[in-house]
Protein backbone atom coordinates (compact mmCIF):
# COMPACT_ATOMS: atom_id res chain seq x y z
CA UNK A 1 0.00 0.00 0.00
CA UNK A 2 1.10 3.52 -0.69
CA UNK A 3 2.09 5.52 2.32
CA UNK A 4 0.85 9.10 2.71
CA UNK A 5 0.64 10.89 -0.62
CA UNK A 6 2.71 13.96 -1.36
CA UNK A 7 0.69 17.10 -0.58
CA UNK A 8 3.32 19.75 -1.26
CA UNK A 9 6.19 19.74 -3.71
CA UNK A 10 9.02 21.92 -4.92
CA UNK A 11 9.47 21.88 -8.69
CA UNK A 12 13.24 21.78 -9.08
CA UNK A 13 13.87 23.86 -12.19
CA UNK A 14 14.81 27.42 -13.04
CA UNK A 15 13.48 26.93 -16.58
CA UNK A 16 10.14 28.78 -16.76
CA UNK A 17 8.89 26.68 -19.68
CA UNK A 18 9.47 23.46 -17.76
CA UNK A 19 7.98 24.95 -14.60
CA UNK A 20 4.77 25.84 -16.47
CA UNK A 21 4.47 22.41 -18.10
CA UNK A 22 5.14 20.45 -14.89
CA UNK A 23 2.67 22.63 -12.95
CA UNK A 24 -0.01 21.85 -15.54
CA UNK A 25 0.54 18.10 -15.05
CA UNK A 26 0.31 18.14 -11.25
CA UNK A 27 -2.99 17.78 -9.34
CA UNK A 28 -4.71 21.07 -8.65
CA UNK A 29 -4.97 20.46 -4.88
CA UNK A 30 -1.19 20.13 -4.50
CA UNK A 31 0.74 22.98 -2.86
CA UNK A 32 3.43 23.84 -5.39
CA UNK A 33 6.63 25.79 -4.80
CA UNK A 34 9.21 26.91 -7.32
CA UNK A 35 12.95 27.47 -6.90
CA UNK A 36 12.34 31.24 -7.15
CA UNK A 37 10.37 31.03 -3.86
CA UNK A 38 13.65 30.05 -2.22
CA UNK A 39 15.90 32.08 -4.56
CA UNK A 40 17.93 28.97 -5.37
CA UNK A 41 20.46 28.71 -8.20
CA UNK A 42 20.70 25.46 -10.15
CA UNK A 43 23.36 22.87 -9.34
CA UNK A 44 26.08 21.76 -11.79
CA UNK A 45 24.64 18.98 -13.94
CA UNK A 46 27.54 16.61 -14.46
CA UNK A 47 25.60 13.36 -14.82
CA UNK A 48 26.04 11.04 -17.80
CA UNK A 49 22.33 10.53 -18.45
CA UNK A 50 18.96 12.27 -18.15
CA UNK A 51 18.23 10.16 -15.04
CA UNK A 52 21.48 11.17 -13.32
CA UNK A 53 20.99 14.88 -14.03
CA UNK A 54 17.37 14.73 -12.92
CA UNK A 55 18.46 13.15 -9.62
CA UNK A 56 21.27 15.71 -9.10
CA UNK A 57 18.71 18.52 -9.34
CA UNK A 58 16.01 16.83 -7.23
CA UNK A 59 18.46 15.95 -4.45
CA UNK A 60 20.11 19.37 -4.45
CA UNK A 61 16.87 21.38 -4.32
CA UNK A 62 15.29 18.99 -1.79
CA UNK A 63 18.22 19.29 0.61
CA UNK A 64 18.36 23.08 0.25
CA UNK A 65 14.62 23.52 0.84
CA UNK A 66 14.09 20.50 3.15
CA UNK A 67 11.07 19.65 0.98
CA UNK A 68 10.01 16.91 -1.40
CA UNK A 69 11.26 17.90 -4.84
CA UNK A 70 10.27 16.93 -8.37
CA UNK A 71 12.94 17.57 -11.00
CA UNK A 72 13.03 17.05 -14.71
CA UNK A 73 15.92 16.52 -17.08
CA UNK A 74 14.96 16.34 -20.70
CA UNK A 75 16.31 16.85 -24.15
CA UNK A 76 16.31 16.03 -27.82
CA UNK A 77 18.11 13.02 -29.29
CA UNK A 78 18.78 12.93 -33.04
CA UNK A 79 19.82 9.52 -34.42
CA UNK A 80 21.97 10.76 -37.31
CA UNK A 81 23.92 12.93 -34.81
CA UNK A 82 24.62 9.93 -32.57
CA UNK A 83 21.96 10.98 -30.07
CA UNK A 84 23.15 14.62 -29.83
CA UNK A 85 22.36 17.12 -28.42
CA UNK A 86 20.95 14.69 -25.79
CA UNK A 87 21.84 15.67 -22.21
CA UNK A 88 23.56 18.79 -23.61
CA UNK A 89 20.33 20.07 -25.23
CA UNK A 90 20.15 23.23 -23.09
CA UNK A 91 23.87 23.90 -23.45
CA UNK A 92 23.57 24.12 -27.23
CA UNK A 93 21.72 27.37 -26.56
CA UNK A 94 24.84 28.89 -24.98
CA UNK A 95 25.09 30.71 -21.65
CA UNK A 96 21.83 32.59 -22.25
CA UNK A 97 19.89 29.45 -23.18
CA UNK A 98 19.02 30.84 -26.61
CA UNK A 99 17.05 28.07 -28.30
CA UNK A 100 16.94 29.79 -31.69
CA UNK A 101 20.73 29.49 -31.58
CA UNK A 102 20.38 25.85 -30.45
CA UNK A 103 17.95 24.98 -33.26
CA UNK A 104 20.21 26.62 -35.83
CA UNK A 105 23.10 24.59 -34.47
CA UNK A 106 21.02 21.42 -35.04
CA UNK A 107 20.52 22.50 -38.66
CA UNK A 108 24.24 23.21 -39.03
CA UNK A 109 25.23 19.80 -37.62
CA UNK A 110 22.69 18.05 -39.87
CA UNK A 111 24.08 19.91 -42.90
CA UNK A 112 27.55 18.61 -42.06
CA UNK A 113 26.22 15.04 -41.93
CA UNK A 114 24.03 15.17 -45.02
CA UNK A 115 23.48 18.14 -47.33
CA UNK A 116 20.14 16.66 -48.46
CA UNK A 117 18.77 16.07 -44.94
CA UNK A 118 15.83 18.46 -45.46
CA UNK A 119 14.34 16.07 -48.01
CA UNK A 120 14.58 13.11 -45.63
CA UNK A 121 12.86 12.01 -42.42
CA UNK A 122 15.46 12.66 -39.74
CA UNK A 123 14.52 10.46 -36.79
CA UNK A 124 14.59 12.05 -33.36
CA UNK A 125 12.94 11.79 -29.97
CA UNK A 126 12.33 13.86 -26.89
CA UNK A 127 13.31 12.14 -23.64
CA UNK A 128 12.25 13.21 -20.15
CA UNK A 129 13.47 11.84 -16.81
CA UNK A 130 11.43 12.88 -13.77
CA UNK A 131 12.75 12.29 -10.25
CA UNK A 132 10.97 12.70 -6.93
CA UNK A 133 13.42 13.12 -4.07
CA UNK A 134 12.13 13.25 -0.51
CA UNK A 135 14.35 13.53 2.55
CA UNK A 136 14.89 9.98 3.95
CA UNK A 137 12.58 8.32 1.43
CA UNK A 138 13.06 6.08 -1.59
CA UNK A 139 14.02 7.94 -4.76
CA UNK A 140 11.46 7.63 -7.56
CA UNK A 141 12.48 8.09 -11.20
CA UNK A 142 10.51 7.63 -14.42
CA UNK A 143 11.36 8.03 -18.09
CA UNK A 144 9.10 9.19 -20.90
CA UNK A 145 9.90 9.33 -24.63
CA UNK A 146 8.15 10.53 -27.75
CA UNK A 147 9.44 9.62 -31.21
CA UNK A 148 9.34 11.93 -34.20
CA UNK A 149 11.31 13.77 -36.87
CA UNK A 150 13.19 17.01 -37.30
CA UNK A 151 11.38 19.76 -39.20
CA UNK A 152 13.54 21.41 -41.92
CA UNK A 153 12.29 24.81 -40.69
CA UNK A 154 11.57 26.47 -37.33
CA UNK A 155 7.77 26.58 -37.07
CA UNK A 156 5.38 27.75 -34.37
CA UNK A 157 5.56 29.90 -31.27
CA UNK A 158 4.09 27.45 -28.71
CA UNK A 159 6.03 25.40 -26.21
CA UNK A 160 9.70 26.12 -25.57
CA UNK A 161 13.15 24.74 -26.29
CA UNK A 162 13.35 22.63 -29.46
CA UNK A 163 9.54 22.34 -29.84
CA UNK A 164 9.45 24.38 -33.09
CA UNK A 165 11.66 21.84 -34.94
CA UNK A 166 10.19 18.59 -33.60
CA UNK A 167 7.36 16.84 -35.48
CA UNK A 168 5.91 13.97 -33.41
CA UNK A 169 5.23 10.70 -35.26
CA UNK A 170 1.76 10.71 -36.79
CA UNK A 171 1.51 14.52 -36.92
CA UNK A 172 2.24 16.95 -39.74
CA UNK A 173 3.04 19.92 -37.51
CA UNK A 174 5.70 20.71 -34.92
CA UNK A 175 5.27 20.87 -31.15
CA UNK A 176 5.68 24.62 -31.64
CA UNK A 177 2.46 24.64 -33.69
CA UNK A 178 0.44 22.26 -31.49
CA UNK A 179 -1.83 23.78 -28.83
CA UNK A 180 -0.41 23.35 -25.31
CA UNK A 181 -3.32 21.24 -24.01
CA UNK A 182 -2.90 18.83 -26.97
CA UNK A 183 0.85 18.59 -26.49
CA UNK A 184 0.46 17.80 -22.78
CA UNK A 185 -1.56 14.70 -23.65
CA UNK A 186 1.13 13.09 -25.79
CA UNK A 187 4.58 14.45 -24.97
CA UNK A 188 7.58 12.89 -23.19
CA UNK A 189 6.95 14.80 -19.94
CA UNK A 190 3.34 13.55 -19.79
CA UNK A 191 4.49 9.96 -20.41
CA UNK A 192 7.05 10.20 -17.61
CA UNK A 193 4.53 11.82 -15.26
CA UNK A 194 1.87 9.15 -15.87
CA UNK A 195 4.20 6.61 -14.23
CA UNK A 196 4.59 8.63 -11.02
CA UNK A 197 1.25 10.43 -10.66
CA UNK A 198 0.02 7.83 -8.13
CA UNK A 199 2.40 9.40 -5.57
CA UNK A 200 0.38 12.63 -5.56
Amino acid sequence: MLKKKITEILIGTNNLGKLREIKDLLPKNLKIYSTSDFKMKSPTENGKSFEENSLIKAKYFSKKSKMACLSDDSGLEIDILGGAPGIYSARWGGAKGDFVKAMNRVFKELNKKDKKWKKKKIKARFVCALTIYRPNKKIITSIGKIEGFISPFIKGKNGFGYDPIFIPTGKKITFGEIKAYQKYKIDHRFKAFKKIKKFF
